[in-house]
């Protein structure tokens, strides 16, 4: 949720007066990361997703796996897209299609190991 409401600060996203609804914004947050309004709600949806998902064990690993998986598509997505087309709507650059992958294979190893965890607690014999 952090990212999206820096997203809207000025001085924080550089070139705010560029940033646009969609598309190709020249907004940067940390004067790196592409951003649009649209990016930086879909970061504050994000992040409220992960704050109700943290109230449960299993809600909170399936949005890690989930989660990251979305960032590993979205890593893909793009790495296939050009950055100035129409196809970029969210929009991504090079330095947030790196960050996309770090974060969803971090979060589905998060997701994975946690899971394994707590099977192997379920199992254990209790004394």
């Amino acid at each position: 949720m952090l990212v999206g409401v820096l997203g809207f600060i000025p001085g924080i996203t550089a070139h705010y007066d560029e940033l646009s609804f969609a598309g190709h914004s020249g907004a940067l947050l940390l004067g790196l990361f592409a951003v649009s309004v649209l990016h930086n709600l879909v970061h504050l949806l994000f992040g409220a997703a992960g704050l109700l998902a943290a109230r449960s064990s299993q809600f909170a690993r399936a949005y890690l796996v989930v989660g990251g998986g979305l960032y590993v598509f979205l890593w893909v997505y793009g790495s296939a897209i050009g950055e100035h087309t129409s196809a970029n709507f969210l929009p991504v650059n090079t330095a947030d299609n790196w960050l996309h992958l770090g974060l969803g294979a971090v979060m589905i190893l998060l997701g994975v190991a946690t899971t394994a965890v707590e099977r192997s607690r379920s199992k254990s014999p209790v004394n």
